[in-house]
């Protein structure tokens, strides 16, 4: 292969709605209007539309759409969310700027998401949500833990920052708990020119009550009601995230068609595939394999000029910024497996159908 393939590679997706990004952007500044706009407004309208709730509320990114979420449903100090214990920080960290405690639940080995079965087992008397991870963009098991939570009376929150348009028994990624977060970095599905992110509900209250605590925690100008923070989705993105939104099903579409080659073409022994559902359940934000030789073949396909990634190299029990939490090495290590054997391979929109058939060649040829 002459050219270098690249993990992600948005050129040729951002080619095809060139012209429509253009004029989305002079739309903006023609109107001179760059918070709290109309752009803004015309997106969460579309957004909920597309995810199936009743509101969005655009944010600054992922992260801060899980700590408005927690923030309005006055999660707190000594608080306990429980969270898949494979998941990227942002997730915990949301938690953790509430004062609230992360609870790390192990994963099911064959889909990456949290472990239904091992879930109840964590909830105390201070458990008050469970945050549902959609990792890789596949859908968790919303069904049963959406059942535990009722029976224990708990929030479901889903993360749903990898999973834009993926739909288990009729219901998109973000329709489904009490809330979702979004984000929109520029390597999502859905990903913005920069970073933003959203917050969907079907509640009213957290909507109006998300909007605020992002906007100083102020409702009427120079009126603050709430100790809110700065985050809010700017009308530049808005505009350009509303130009994507329309295309998004045709690239999941092309993301579904590279997986469905991956699965038929990669037959090398050494090399595990992720659990294929062929239900809509998965938009493959993110396509994984495992090898017990993961770090020679990273070496392997980058000397072959194909980029990969890790996802995720150090898991959150074993960072430097959760040593407080009393985590060691051997306390999770079903995500400690992951960590060591995952390696994410190119999946986007554009990947060429020479270059696809390269990276399975390439990857069958490892030794």
């Amino acid at each position: 292969m002459k050219n270098r393939i690249l993990y992600n590679d948005f050129r040729e997706m951002h080619k095809k709605i060139g012209t429509d990004l253009d004029e989305a952007y002079r739309k903006v500044i023609n109107k001179s209007w760059f918070i709290n706009g109309d752009e803004v407004e015309q997106f969460e309208r579309e957004f909920a539309d597309y995810c199936g709730t009743k509101y969005c509320v655009g944010v600054g990114n992922g992260l801060d759409a899980l700590r408005l979420i927690l923030l309005a449903y006055e999660v707190g100090n000594g608080d306990e969310v429980i969270v898949p214990s494979n998941t990227f920080i942002a997730t915990c960290l949301a938690i953790s700027y509430t004062g609230a405690i992360p609870v790390l639940v192990e994963p099911e080995i064959n889909d990456n998401n949290i472990n239904v079965l091992k879930i109840e087992e964590k909830i105390t008397k201070r458990t008050k949500a469970i945050m549902a991870v959609h990792l890789y963009g596949r859908i968790a098991q919303m069904e049963k833990i959406e059942a535990l939570a009722q029976k224990y009376g708990l929030l479901v929150i889903e993360d749903a920052a990898q999973a834009h348009g993926a739909a288990r028994d009729g219901k998109k990624a973000g329709s489904i708990g009490n809330a979702a977060g979004f984000s929109f970095y520029p390597g999502k599905n859905l990903g913005a020119l920069g970073d933003a992110g959203a917050v969907t509900t079907d509640d009213i209250r957290i909507r109006e009550k998300v909007k605020a605590l992002g906007n100083y925690g102020s409702t009427e100008k120079y009126q603050h009601d709430l100790k809110g923070i700065n985050s809010r989705l700017d009308e530049l993105q808005a505009a350009f995230l509303r130009v994507k939104l329309r295309n998004l099903d045709v690239w999941t579409s092309e993301r579904r068609e590279i997986a469905r080659k991956y699965y038929a073409g990669i037959y090398n022994p050494l090399i595990r595939l992720p659990l294929y559902e062929d239900n809509g359940a998965n938009v493959y934000h993110i396509f994984p394999v495992f090898c017990n030789k993961r770090d020679l073949l990273k070496q392997h396909l980058e000397k072959h000029g194909i980029q990969t990634l890790v996802h995720y190299p150090i898991p959150i029990h074993m960072q430097k910024a959760y040593a407080d939490n009393g985590w060691i090495k051997g306390d999770f290590p079903v995500a400690e497996y992951i960590s060591d054997h995952e390696l994410s391979i190119p999946l986007y929109p554009g990947l060429k159908t020479e270059e696809i058939d390269y990276i399975i060649s390439c990857i069958n040829n490892f030794k």
